[in-house]
């Protein structure tokens, strides 16, 4: 694996992200121009204004130019980070946006570990006692994470553990490092249990499957020890496809962030869309989505690169022999 091949790599990848992005900044523009009422009117917000004051707003936002004109001066200032200004408290929607962004990464680092931490070695044994209580167990939990919403298993953690066992605090954020991973326990559990489910079902799969390969019997055969078989090989194998699916699972989170988000009251990015969506803040709305958009983009070019490091015979876009 060389530095050129790499290199070369990104810059496939990069030439099918930047349409993507363009596309998805195109579609962004053209929902909320496309939006019910007037978009002058929406920019002014709720206060009783003039027709000349519209007629302003029109002339500085370009409201009068033809639509792709529009998009055309938008997306130029996007490119030189301008995301214009919150409609609700006149702020650069980049600082409204970064003064959020550290509880949502907060909570989706934490709801990942809680993923994978307990998904995978739960899909694992399972594997390893097929047909077991444990592997009921396992098979009934992807189930029930696959059927319950986010919302809902946090109002269930939220009244058990908050409200009824009084173990977790059922508002805030907290101070400090530490005080936050308390405060964020029950909505990280939230965030992860439904993604669980289908960590847990896949691992599954995949082991069972590496497990009845002949490389299995050819390392008992040779003397190796079960537990560098399970680990050494059949696990490493078995997590290939987990890594494919990890695209999948990082959209889960991030959507699952915004329900939890409102269901526990948290100031972070998925209360923030929500609260623009509502308040009709479109300068915020635009700006929430591109970052979620470029985000699950930039997290699939990194799944990609970490696919090639897993398996060894793949080496960007080709098989080795």
């Amino acid at each position: 694996m060389s530095g050129s091949d790499l290199a070369r790599f990104m810059l496939r990848r990069l030439a099918i992200a930047v349409p993507l992005l363009l596309l998805i900044s195109l579609g962004v523009f053209a929902l909320v121009q496309l939006a019910p009422g007037d978009a002058a009117r929406a920019l002014l917000g709720s206060h009783a204004v003039s027709d000349e004051a519209i007629q302003a707003i029109r002339e500085k936002y370009n409201l009068n130019d033809p639509f792709f004109v529009q998009y055309g001066k938008w997306l130029w200032q996007v490119l030189q980070g301008d995301l214009g200004r919150s409609i609700q408290d006149r702020q650069l929607v980049t600082d409204v946006i970064s003064q959020r962004l550290g509880l949502t990464l907060y909570l989706t680092i934490y709801g990942t570990i809680i993923v994978l931490g307990f998904g995978i070695p739960l899909g694992a044994l399972a594997a390893f006692r097929q047909g077991s209580r444990l592997d009921r167990l396992a098979v009934m939990l992807g189930v029930l994470g696959v059927s319950a919403p986010a919302f809902v298993t946090g109002l269930i953690l939220l009244y058990v553990f908050g409200v009824v066992l009084g173990l977790f605090p059922v508002f805030g954020t907290g101070r400090g490092f530490l005080d936050r991973g308390w405060h964020l326990t029950l909505p990280a559990f939230a965030l992860g249990l439904s993604v669980m489910a289908i960590v847990i079902k896949i691992t599954r799969a995949s082991m069972i499957e590496e497990l009845s390969k002949d490389y299995v019997a050819f390392g008992h055969a040779r003397g190796l020890s079960s537990a560098r078989i399970a680990y050494g090989y059949v696990l490493r194998n078995a997590l290939i496809p987990v890594v494919t699916a990890a695209g999948l699972i990082i959209v889960a989170l991030i959507s699952g962030a915004i329900y939890v988000e409102v269901t526990f009251a948290l100031p972070g990015i998925g209360t923030l869309m929500v609260e623009s969506v509502r308040q009709r803040d479109i300068p915020v709305v635009q700006g929430t989505t591109l970052f979620f958009a470029v985000f699950v983009i930039v997290v699939h070019l990194v799944i990609d690169i970490v696919y090639t490091l897993i398996d060894p015979r793949i080496r960007f876009g080709r098989v080795e022999s």
